[in-house]
Parts: C-alpha cells; structure tokens; sequence
C-alpha cells in the first residue's frame, strides 16, 4: 500500500512596511522566496511607495497616507537623537500606525493572509495583525537596535491599540511575540537592546542586480582608491552644504570618487567637477559597492550594511534618525569614523578619509562584520521559518 503524499499548501502572505526603501529593501528577499515557493505575496504601503513594489514584480496595496514626505528642501540641522527617538513615537507610533490600521483592516478581512510580515516600526500592521489573531513576523529594519525605544513609542502607540480593544503593550512585548527576523550581523547590534528569543538571523543582502547593467564609465576607472559619498534618499534633501563640503575635502586627492545625490537633487547643482569625480543621481549600491575602497555616508542602517556586507570600511556624516547610533556603533567596532555634520570642515572630511583608507585595521574589522553577514543563514530558511509559523500560529515561535 503507498502512502499519497499532499502537496504544501499554497500560503497568502502579506508583506507591509511604513516608511521608504530602507524599510522595504530586507523585506525584499523574504517575499522573493515565498514567490519562488508558489505562495501568494503581496505588500501593503503608503501610496508613494506602491509603483516601486509593482515594478519588482509584485502586487502591492496601498495603506495609510503619504502626508510629510514630500521632499522638502531645508538647512542642515543639529542631530537630536533624543527628539528623533520621540518623533518616532508620535509619527510611527501614532499617526502612520494609526492612519495604516484604518486601512490595513478591510485589506485584511477582503484577502485573508495566512501571515502578516511587517517591518519593525509598522505598528499599524501589528495592531491589526493581533486584533484579528493573525499570526505575524517582524523584520529587522533598524541594524544598532536601541533607536525604537519602548518608553518613547509604547504611549502613543497605546492610543491606537485602544481604539482596536487591545490592552496596552508598555513593553513593545509584540514586536516580539511570534518571530522576528534579523537581517544585521549580531555582533552589530547594540548590547544595551538585546534581541528577544523569538530572533533568527537571516542574509538579506543578496542582489539581483545585473552586472550588466552597470555602466560603461564604472569599469573603466583608473588605478587609485575608489570613495563613494552617498547622503541616502530621505536626508538628502535635508543636509545642506554637506556634499560641497565632502567634496570639497576630497577631490584633491589621488582616489576616484563617485557620487550619489539621490532623485530629488540635480547632479549639476554641485557644479563642475574634476575628471575624477563622478556625481549621479542614483546608481544601484551593489553595482558600485564592489569595486569601492571606502564608503563616505549618513551611517542609514541600508548604506552601512551594504557597505559592510562588502567588507568596506567608512566615513560616517550621520544627519538623523538612528544614524547617530549607528555611526557610533561602527566606531566602538573601529569599522569606521564618524565626524559632526554641523562643525566638520572640508579638511577634517579629508584627514578622516585619509586615516581610514591608510590604517588597514579598518578594513580588517569591516571584513569580520562582511564575514559575519555572509554567515547569516539564507532567505530560504527565514522563509521556511515563515511557513511554519503560518501553519502552527503559535503564540510564541519556536522552531
């Protein structure tokens, strides 16, 4: 007598995220897997997002508002890691999570996910996820760790969990409560905000990027250090004077420097260049990365990974957020230096680029970390972890 053996159910998994391409980038391995296994995928974001899901190849819904994104050119301002920490409980913790709850729960109810996988700060997503008792996954999308602070978003956040009939959560207990998935090397993480039980370690920096595609002008650079400036895709905008400064302090010397501007600002408003210096508004990071001797970024959690995951040393300008906190965890681990965007002048920009690309310490160190995100297991086994927790609903992953 044989023994028919049914096929794996066919899952429905919605992926979400709150904020911008950073947010959604270590959801991007997860959700290729799943598509890859057959499931149904989908992902739910704020409006502006949406086309750039739909061009990777997936459905995409929209949830929540895209109110305070419109890029807004503006004097660079002093970091304040402590006012930042408190906007991320008034803006996160409140208005989006409230704004994409409204939205999120007849999206639920009309598709009917077997699973919700949100990133860290879609609190909107978690309180709807509970309030229906669907069974969900949190990714990691902040690599220091301390930055989403309970004592900061929990408050606001428990004004949204009212509204749904939930109890309050001063802990942030259910960002950990069935699975989360970290896509940063441990080592990174700040010890002060350790990982719950529920972590499990994934390798999200994989590319499908087509060495192809890379430009003509990227193989053909002469034989000198190569520096890539980058200021991310949010603060930009936002950084003043910041890349006429950094420029300023290196094109005198003897390196090739690339820069990235980002959508919002025009390549030729940094004015003629030297032939060594090649300003863009955008080239994909894992075209450019490998063939780069030293980063000069924001210290964004995206920009340092990849700069890490590549065993690439830096030179940190954090403008806000949880760039503070990254940059300083990438000192404590000699990966990096980071300098003040307010007071750093065109020659220190320099002496730090200079002292890092001269002391191989730095890159020994960033190579232990790139060694380190090469080890995380691969996507296929977060994602086989996805499905057991789908099909168990467990109200406290084990594997």
């Amino acid at each position: 007598m044989t023994t028919r053996r049914t096929a794996p159910r066919r899952l429905r998994l919605l992926f979400t995220f709150a904020g911008g391409s950073g947010h959604l980038e270590p959801l991007l391995p997860l959700a290729r897997a799943a598509k890859a296994a057959g499931h149904a995928v989908a992902f739910a974001a704020r409006p502006w997002m949406v086309p750039k899901v739909e061009a990777l190849g997936f459905a995409a819904f929209r949830a929540g508002s895209d109110i305070g994104l419109t890029p807004v050119r503006r004097p660079l301002a002093a970091v304040d890691v402590e006012g930042d920490i408190q906007g991320l409980g008034r803006g996160f913790g409140r208005r989006i999570a409230r704004e994409r709850a409204a939205d999120l729960l007849p999206l639920c109810k009309a598709w009917q996910p077997d699973l919700v996988v949100c990133e860290e700060t879609d609190f909107g997503a978690l309180v709807v996820a509970e309030y229906l008792g669907l069974p969900y996954a949190t990714v990691l999308v902040i690599a220091e760790g301390s930055f989403v602070r309970p004592d900061a978003i929990a408050g606001p956040l428990d004004e949204v969990r009212a509204e749904y009939g939930l109890l309050p959560d001063p802990t942030l207990a259910a960002l950990g409560r069935y699975l989360v998935l970290s896509p940063f090397p441990p080592s990174f993480r700040n010890p002060a905000a350790p990982l719950p039980a529920t972590a499990h370690g994934f390798r999200a920096m994989t590319s499908d990027a087509d060495p192809g595609d890379a430009p003509a002008w990227l193989a053909n650079l002469p034989d000198a250090p190569t520096v890539y400036l980058t200021l991310g895709t949010i603060y930009n905008v936002e950084s003043g004077d910041l890349f006429q400064r950094a420029l300023t302090g290196l094109r005198d010397l003897p390196i090739n420097i690339i820069v990235t501007v980002g959508r919002d600002i025009d390549p030729a408003e940094l004015g003629p260049q030297p032939a060594h210096v090649r300003i863009e508004g955008y080239v994909p990071q894992a075209l450019l990365l490998p063939r780069c001797d030293l980063v000069v970024c924001h210290g964004g959690s995206g920009s340092t990974m990849g700069a890490l995951a590549h065993g690439l040393p830096l030179v940190l300008l954090p403008l806000g957020a949880d760039q503070p906190l990254n940059a300083a965890r990438c000192e404590t681990l000699g990966v990096g230096v980071a300098l003040d965007v307010i007071t750093a002048t065109p020659h220190q920009i320099r002496d730090a680029a200079v002292a890092v690309l001269g002391d191989p310490g730095y890159r020994i160190a960033a190579e232990r970390l790139r060694d380190e995100i090469a080890a995380l297991p691969p996507p296929d086994e977060a994602m086989a972890r996805l499905v057991r927790l789908a099909e168990r609903k467990s109200p406290r992953f084990t594997p």
